[in-house]
């Protein structure tokens, strides 16, 4: 088994692919939240999950492996083939505006993204190369810039697999999937090969028809301290899409909970990449390239906006994104070491395009736009022990963007820079031996999209529209303290978080959206208990009050801001061939609107799983919302116009329901 010294290194020093060995520490063996982090982290919400945290656990979609993150849900208003949708601190994150995510360093946020602005899409991951997840919350960690106002995740394949895998998993409502993987030693390394094909009707009306394949191949060489790593990876999928349908359409009969109103929605979408990265001693860096292509047909309001065509509408994203980071770290003295780095992103979108549609078929260009997007960056970070007991960082990052935006309407072109100051401080003190406390602070931003900071006029209307700062400053302070006792671990942390301005590009519409400044007050817990060699428990719970400032009262209530998320499981190892396993998921209700007139339902799922293996041979089954909970997997409040209904519209929710109880069954062979 790996080391967990990179892991290390990464919460201190840097992302996985920046990552170095930087002190001796136990290896993941086993679960990484039993882990003990004392004297290591600089924050109460930075964390490991390691492979065995989800091996014996029900993952219905692959975004789901986030959820491991206390705090985090992951959810999906539309087909399973599209990024998910993420909530984390009281942030609606949309498709991962304000949250930044890496797979061996190589981000997975795409900036001016004709969907969504950070749009994350992480079903090119094959969860089973997946070794752990480091995560950090907030914007305390110097080595991350853009999206990580909320914080950021990265996501370590495996270097080498225990033993070759072949997986093959059936389900309800037409689910197929069959995985491949092994690793072989090749000279003085290993590569490491796996594949995967996936197949899914789901529950709806219309079948998804959603068909997915990826395939990652990597090759590794050398140990923690001199590493090198090389891999090439692609991805392709295309789906059906059920999105949100009005309550109204329910209630009416009109269609069932899993019915649809417009029969052509889905999409596309393919990436490949090339990435390398090093590690010598001190110093480490990557590099990556990316081909991302992107397609989506959607149709939230109906027939609103045009009575006649309809209202449904086409996005394509087109681009190739090179970047990389490197970073060095020199040991001053015992008790003080100093961090220097950088890195650089360009994104080169050949196309990104709103286009109405009928059928599926652009029929009319609402805008299409070629853009150039750079930026630049340096930090520094230096630690220091000013007593046995206590340890302080303080560390700044500089970001600088720069951005060429050439347009079907000219008066949308231009171009611009921007740059912004984020500095950082953190302190921990060893309060006992089993007891440490830390306090943070940190600035930090995420990038609008380079279409909002250079628009003059709204696409639609051809009205004079205003543009939006390329930066948003985020300001962000935690409290918090960790407890390793051995068997039981666990971490409490109140934190705050402050937005200059939730302005965003919206590319439904293709233009911008104001929201008010806001700020995020909220506490946190996340425990886990071994009880015994066989019994092992896990609780993360979060409470967060979310509001706009400089509104008026009562019309301050964020839209999607989940005020409580509560998530909890056990496994118990009843023999060494029998593991069972049950998990509860709750999300509370939600504002929909600024008054808080009108709120989403809380969602509350309980899914169990029952795992057998025999020598090389493993059979899971897997029972998702056990108790069918007639549930919404997420919820809006808009007007929107159903065939025969006035030409103003209804306002109503709108839900995408939860997936009904279903079964899937795993058999796995090692080979």
């Amino acid at each position: 088994m790996r080391s967990i010294a990179a892991f290390v290194a990464s919460l201190l020093f840097g992302t996985a692919a920046q990552a170095q060995s930087v002190t001796e520490a136990p290896e993941i063996t086993v679960y990484g939240r039993a882990l003990d982090l004392l004297g290591i982290t600089s924050a109460a919400s930075t964390g490991v999950v390691g492979y065995k945290d989800f091996d014996n656990r029900p993952i219905l979609r692959t975004g789901e492996m986030l959820e491991t993150i206390p705090g985090l849900i992951a959810t999906q208003h539309s087909g399973e083939g599209k990024a998910n949708q993420y909530f984390l601190r009281g942030f609606n994150l949309d498709h991962g505006t304000d949250f930044a995510t890496f797979v061996d360093g190589v981000p997975a946020n795409m900036r001016s993204h004709g969907h969504g602005q950070g749009y994350t899409d992480l079903n090119f991951i094959i969860p089973e190369l997946v070794e752990r997840i480091d995560y950090r919350k907030g914007p305390y960690h110097p080595d991350i810039g853009d999206f990580s106002a909320a914080g950021n995740a990265v996501f370590k394949t495996w270097d080498r697999l225990p033993a070759p895998v072949a997986d093959l998993t059936i389900g309800q409502f037409g689910y197929a999937r069959a995985v491949v993987a092994g690793s072989a030693k090749v000279g003085d390394g290993a590569i490491l090969a796996g594949g995967s094909a996936t197949f899914d009707n789901g529950p709806w009306a219309l079948d998804a028809d959603l068909q997915q394949y990826s395939g990652l191949v990597k090759y590794t060489q050398g140990t923690d301290d001199q590493r090198f790593s090389v891999q090439a990876g692609g991805y392709d999928g295309r789906w059906n899409a059920t999105d949100q349908v009005p309550e109204r359409a329910i209630a009416g009969g009109k269609i069932d909970r899993f019915g649809f109103i417009d029969p052509d929605l889905g999409g596309a979408a393919t990436r490949l990449w090339l990435a390398a990265d090093g590690r010598w001693g001190g110093t480490s860096a990557n590099a990556y390239a990316i081909d991302s292509k992107f397609q989506l047909t959607s149709n939230f309001t109906y027939f609103l906006d045009d009575p006649v065509n309809g209202d449904q509408f086409r996005q394509v994203d087109r681009r190739r994104v090179y970047g990389g980071a490197a970073a060095h770290r020199w040991t001053l003295s015992q008790r003080l070491a100093l961090r220097v780095g950088g890195d650089v992103r360009y994104d080169d979108i050949g196309k990104v395009g709103l286009y109405r549609s009928v059928a599926a078929t652009a029929r009319a260009t609402v805008r299409e736009d070629q853009v150039e997007q750079f930026s630049i960056a340096a930090f520094a970070e230096a630690e220091a022990s000013l007593t046995p007991q206590l340890r302080a960082t303080a560390g700044v990052r500089i970001d600088h963007f720069g951005y060429a935006v050439t347009s079907s309407i000219a008066e949308n072109s231009g171009t611009g820079t921007q740059a912004i100051v984020s500095p950082k401080l953190a302190l921990a003190w060893r309060v006992a031996d089993a007891v440490e406390l830390y306090a943070n602070y940190g600035a930090g931003y995420h990038s609008n999209d380079a279409r909002g900071a250079a628009i003059s006029v709204d696409p639609n209307t051809l009205q004079p529209a205003d543009p939006v700062d390329l930066l948003v400053r985020a300001n962000g302070a935690e409290l918090g303290a960790r407890l390793a006792s051995g068997a039981f671990n666990a971490t409490l942390a109140g934190f705050w978080l402050s937005l200059d301005s939730e302005l965003l590009f919206v590319g439904d519409g293709g233009t911008t959206e104001p929201n008010a400044a806001s700020q995020r007050f909220g506490v946190e817990f996340a425990g886990f208990w071994r009880a015994s060699e066989a019994l092992v428990f896990d609780l993360a719970a979060a409470v967060t009050r979310a509001r706009f400032r400089s509104v008026p009262l009562g019309e301050d209530h964020i839209p999607g801001a989940v005020p409580m998320v509560l998530a909890g499981g056990a496994t118990w190892n009843v023999t060494e061939a029998l593991a069972l396993t049950a998990r509860l998921r709750h999300f509370g209700a939600a504002p929909l609107i600024e008054d808080n007139s009108v709120k989403s339902d809380a969602t509350t799922l309980v899914n169990v799983g029952g795992y057998y293996t025999s020598g090389r041979f493993r059979l899971g089954i897997d029972v998702y919302n056990l108790f069918d909970a007639q549930a919404p997997d997420i919820s809006y409040f808009y007007a929107s116009r159903l065939p025969g209904e006035a030409a103003a519209g209804v306002e109503d929710r709108h839900i995408h329901p939860a997936q009904p109880r279903q079964i899937r069954a795993t058999a796995r062979l090692r080979f």
